[in-house]
């Protein structure tokens, strides 16, 4: 899709320039037209050819708009989805750089006056360190659900790690990552793709599922990159259409996979757990080093 999007952008100056054409021609149609009818002559087969040369092009431009009248929903989610990561980022930068900077300087106050304090005040003040400091992890939690800056230093399995021990940090569930593959060289929508993914998937279970136990995995296939999210919990039906049936996490997920031209299925029955399965095509840059990537 990405691919049609950039042929079609390079297309422009052409297309433009038909459009002009087509306009002149069809001017030229009217003129010669009006003109015939004020000297009553006869329609020669030159002006009739040029008429039908008009026609083809203007229908040849209807045909072109349709298709781009197509391509618009994915284009506008692919957008969409642009501009919910970059407003993403500028949140997470906000609340690392403003709100977490408001917060330590509250914090060294008030171990500046937990220092002056009467021994009366000092338990007083050292909740108040301890609700300050708990906020201040709060924020750098939620900064980093929103943009996680680690995908592009550590790796995609370091971020899914990092992501899961601190989400599923107070529960009673069990999770692993299992990769047995080198994932360097990962396209970075690809790796945003997945890490989404698996962040949705592990916040519905949480919200619904009540599971025990948790496994990501993550394969470098030749074919490309696979996804597995399996969990044991409550389970549901799956909506064949999520979006319009109120299912926007699964919607979600399903649009990023489409965009990067891959899949994701879910499987899922009340009582039997959930399966959530993505596949994320190699595009042409990686799909040989993909190809000849070795398992240490």
């Amino acid at each position: 899709m990405l691919s049609s999007l950039k042929t079609l952008k390079r297309s422009l100056p052409g297309v433009s320039q038909l459009h002009w054409a087509s306009a002149l021609l069809c001017l030229a149609s009217v003129v010669a037209n009006l003109a015939l009818y004020v000297q009553a002559v006869p329609m020669p087969a030159s002006l009739l050819a040029l008429q039908v040369l008009a026609v083809l092009a203007m229908g040849w431009q209807l045909h072109q708009a349709a298709r781009l009248i197509a391509m618009r929903p994915q284009e506008l989610a692919d957008r969409l989805l642009k501009v919910q990561e970059s407003e993403r980022q500028r949140l997470s930068r906000e609340l690392h750089d403003d709100i977490g900077q408001l917060l330590t300087a509250a914090k060294l106050q008030a171990d500046w006056l937990q220092r002056r304090m009467p021994a009366e005040l000092q338990e007083q003040c050292a909740t108040l360190r301890r609700t300050l400091d708990d906020t201040l992890a709060n924020v750098r939690d939620v900064s980093a659900i929103l943009n996680p800056r680690q995908l592009a230093s550590l790796g995609l399995e370091a971020s899914l790690r990092a992501h899961l021990l601190r989400t599923l940090e107070n529960t009673e569930v069990l999770w692993s990552v299992d990769c047995k593959q080198r994932l360097d060289g990962i396209p970075e929508d690809m790796a945003i793709a997945a890490f989404r993914i698996t962040q949705e998937a592990v916040t519905n279970m949480l919200r619904h599922a009540q599971a025990r136990n948790l496994v990501v995995r993550i394969q470098r296939l030749p074919e490309g990159l696979s996804l597995t999210i399996n969990d044991d919990g409550l389970g549901f039906v799956p909506a064949s259409h999520p979006a319009d049936e109120g299912q926007r996490g699964m919607s979600g997920m399903a649009e990023r996979a489409q965009l990067l031209n891959g899949s994701l299925s879910v499987h899922s029955e009340p009582g039997k757990g959930t399966q959530i399965n993505a596949l994320f095509p190699w595009p042409p840059r990686t799909l040989e080093r993909a190809n000849t990537s070795k398992t240490p």
